[in-house]
C-alpha cells in the first residue's frame, strides 16, 4: 500500500505542476511579460513549487520528522538541479546530435546562464555556511532578507532583458479551456491554477506521510530518503522540457530552465529553512548542499568556456552518485 501512495503522491505533484505551470504561462501572457521573464520568473516558480509545498505541508503538519523532510526537500532541489538536470542536458544533446543543427554541442545563452549562476553560487552559499554553524534565530531572520533581496535583484534584472510577451501560438493550449481554438478566460485561468495548486498540495502532504512511513519501516533516515525522494519526484520530471527543448535545438532554454531553477531554489525555499526550521544542517545536509554547489561552479566553468561536453557530465553524474553512496552506507 505504501508503494502505491508514493506513486499516487507523484502523480499529484507532477500532474499539478504540469497544470500550473501551464495555467501560468498563460497568466504571463495576459500581463504581457516577455518570454525571459515568464520562463525564469512565472515558469521557475511553477516548477519549484511542488518542492517548496513540501517543507511547508511537512512543518504545517508537525510532528517529529517534519524538520528532517522540510530540510531534505529544500537543499535535494539544488542537488539535483546541479548534477543530474545538467548531466541530462549533456546525454540529451549526444542523443539527439543527428537532429540538430550544433549536433553534440551545447550553445548555452552564456551572459544569461552566468547571471543565473553567481546568484545561485552566492546566495545559496550564504544559506548554507548559516545552517553549518548553527546560527541563532536573529543571524538567520537576517540572512533570509539577504536572500529575498538577492532574488528580488535577480528577477527585476530578468524582466528588464526578458524580452517580447510570447504569441498566443508559441503556448500550449490551456487544459481547462474546453474550446482550445479561442483564447481561454481568465476565469478558466484561474480556475486551472487553484486546482493544479490543491493537487500539489495533496500530493505534498501524502508524500510526507509515505516518506514518514517508509523511514520508519526500514529505519532509514528521513532526511536522506528527502533529500532523495523530494527532488526525483519532483524537479526531475519537470526537467523533461530540457529534453524537448535540447532534441528541437533550443539550447538556450533548455540550460536556462535549469540554472533559472537554480537561483529560485537556492533563495525562497531556503528563506522558509530559515525561518521555519532551526536550520542546523547535519553532515547529510551539508554533504548535499556541496556537491549541489560543486556541481554549479562546474556548470559556470564549462559555460564560460564552452565546454558543456562529456567530461562535466560525467562529473556532474558522480557528484550525484557519491552523495547516493554517502548518505545510503554513511
Amino acid at each position: 500500500m505504501t508503494v502505491l501512495e508514493l506513486a499516487a503522491s507523484f502523480i499529484l505533484i507532477v500532474l499539478g505542476a504540469i497544470g500550473f505551470t501551464n495555467a501560468v504561462e498563460w497568466l504571463g501572457h495576459r500581463l504581457n511579460l516577455g518570454e525571459g521573464a515568464v520562463g525564469a520568473l512565472l515558469a521557475a516558480v511553477g516548477t519549484a513549487l511542488p518542492e517548496s509545498t513540501i517543507p511547508i505541508v511537512a512543518l504545517i503538519n508537525g510532528g517529529e520528522q517534519a524538520e528532517p523532510i522540510a530540510i531534505g526537500a529544500i537543499i535535494g532541489a539544488p542537488l539535483l538541479l546541479g548534477t543530474l538536470a545538467m548531466l541530462l542536458v549533456v546525454i540529451s544533446a549526444k542523443a539527439f546530435r543527428s537532429r540538430r543543427e550544433q549536433g553534440d554541442e551545447v550553445e548555452a545563452d552564456v551572459r544569461t546562464a552566468r547571471r543565473d549562476l553567481r546568484f545561485f553560487l552566492a546566495l545559496f552559499a550564504l544559506g548554507i555556511a548559516v545552517g553549518a554553524i548553527g546560527a541563532p534565530l536573529g543571524v538567520r531572520i537576517a540572512t533570509a532578507v539577504v536572500l529575498v533581496g538577492g532574488y528580488i535583484v535577480y528577477a527585476t534584472r530578468t524582466v528588464r532583458r526578458s524580452g517580447d510577451a510570447a504569441g498566443e501560438e508559441e503556448l500550449k493550449p490551456l487544459m481547462f479551456d474546453p474550446t482550445k481554438d479561442d483564447p481561454p478566460s481568465l476565469f478558466a485561468i484561474i480556475a486551472q491554477f487553484l486546482v493544479s495548486l490543491a493537487a500539489i498540495i495533496v500530493g505534498a502532504e501524502l508524500f510526507v506521510h509515505v516518506v514518514e512511513a517508509i523511514a520508519e519501516d526500514l529505519g532509514l533516515s528521513t532526511l536522506v530518503l528527502a533529500l532523495v525522494l523530494a527532488p526525483i519526484a519532483t524537479e526531475l520530471p519537470e526537467k523533461v522540457n530540457s529534453v524537448v527543448w535540447m532534441r528541437d535545438g533550443k539550447d538556450e532554454l533548455a540550460v536556462g530552465n535549469v540554472t533559472g531553477a537554480m537561483t529560485f531554489q537556492a533563495t525562497i525555499p531556503v528563506v522558509f529553512g530559515l525561518v521555519l526550521t532551526s536550520w542546523d544542517l547535519d553532515r547529510f545536509a551539508l554533504a548535499a548542499a556541496c556537491a549541489a554547489l560543486a556541481g554549479g561552479a562546474l556548470a559556470l566553468w564549462a559555460v564560460g568556456r564552452g565546454r558543456f561536453g562529456l567530461a562535466p557530465g560525467l562529473a556532474w553524474g558522480a557528484l550525484f552518485g557519491g552523495f547516493v553512496v554517502y548518505a545510503m552506507t554513511g
